[in-house]
């Protein structure tokens, strides 16, 4: 590899890097925004109570600002309606068009609108770091064509994830969609991954190559689909959360716990199966992997996740459910499925060798 080739790929991984850290970011800020009751903060988008720059007192809106914005909200939400019917989901267009709780709307909190629009800008800036992403990853097309083609993937994603938002506000917080717009962040930070990775096998001397069997990748790929249910089942228990915390008008956080279904019991044993494959991994990529190779410090910083992100669910089912926890609790287990996913890649890598040099 020549020398201004080499300085491109560092350039590219150093700028990927930080661009995930900042997805990771987002899905912090974002945590914050629901624990905190700010989604509604800004009742249009991308702008904010109609201004680049949001009000920060009611008296800079209209009297009639509620019943203005909810119209704005409303005729969104019927283009919105229209586009899943002509799709062929007639039944979640019926849904979204019969939910009464996309009529409520909110009363102007000034930290509520702060806190969202700074969600926002920190969304801004991780489509400008996607974009700059993009076009240093042309420089690399001459090495490797899909770096290119996953970055513009990556900006694409980022786009739709936008204009996903945008519909989350417009129905108000629908569960689903919350959910839906959670997963699409978890997809960027993949394909942002990915991308990166696909760099690092540009350095020269890349990995340690180890006879690692195919089975210590297969256990991984199953806990990291087993974590992505917990992810999913974590969010069912949050709408619950949420509900439960509507009802009681946000008061009595000692008894919220009390009052969850069965989906809090399902979430809380599953985390035991996740730790018992989890033990297994390590015990395998111990076994196998080479001291202080990627693989194997990868494998020691899951594993300390992982029993963080169980300790964080610990605190929140016995303390009442702490709202700086329950952000927290999303970081970490998005945070896992990141680590699972950069291990897939690695051993996919290792596994790849031994096959090719039999």
């Amino acid at each position: 590899m020549n020398q201004s080739t080499n300085t491109a790929v560092n350039s590219f991984r150093r700028l990927s890097f930080w661009t995930v850290i900042a997805v990771y970011f987002l899905i912090l800020v974002g945590g914050i925004v629901r624990s905190t009751g700010s989604g509604m903060g800004c009742p249009d988008w991308p702008r904010c109570f109609g201004n680049v720059i949001p009000p920060t007192s009611v008296e800079q809106l209209p009297e009639d600002y509620r019943e203005h914005y909810l119209q704005i909200r409303l005729a969104k939400n019927e283009r919105f309606v229209a586009t899943l019917e002509k799709l062929g989901f007639e039944k979640k267009a019926t849904e979204i068009a019969n939910d009464k709780s996309i009529l409520v709307e909110e009363e102007f909190n000034a930290t509520k609108t702060w806190i969202e629009y700074i969600n926002r800008l920190v969304g801004v800036l991780i489509g400008l770091l996607i974009i700059l992403t993009v076009w240093k990853s042309f420089k690399l097309w001459s090495s490797n064509k899909l770096i290119p083609i996953y970055s513009i993937f990556a900006l694409i994603l980022v786009l739709f994830t936008g204009w996903i938002g945008s519909i989350v506000v417009s129905t108000n917080l629908l569960a689903w969609m919350i959910t839906f717009h959670m997963l699409l962040a978890l997809a960027l930070v993949a394909v942002l991954l990915h991308v990166h990775h696909l760099s690092e096998r540009l350095q020269p001397g890349h990995g340690v190559k180890v006879d690692v069997p195919a089975k210590v990748r297969w256990i991984l790929v199953i806990a990291s689909l087993l974590t992505l249910i917990q992810v999913v089942l974590g969010t069912q228990v949050r709408e619950e959360i949420d509900q439960i915390s509507f009802a009681l008008g946000d008061l009595l956080r000692e008894e919220w716990v009390s009052r969850l279904g069965i989906d809090f019991l399902v979430h809380r044993s599953f985390s035991i199966v996740l730790l018992g494959i989890h033990l297994l991994y390590f015990y395998w990529a111990f076994r196998y992997s080479v001291r202080r190779s990627k693989v194997n410090l990868l494998t020691q910083v899951l594993m300390l996740v992982l029993l963080l992100e169980i300790a964080s669910g610990m605190g929140m089912a016995y303390f009442g459910i702490p709202a700086f926890l329950q952000p927290v609790h999303l970081l970490l287990g998005s945070i896992i499925l990141g680590i699972q996913f950069t291990l897939i890649l690695q051993l996919k890598d290792h596994v790849q060798f031994k096959l090719n040099t039999i």
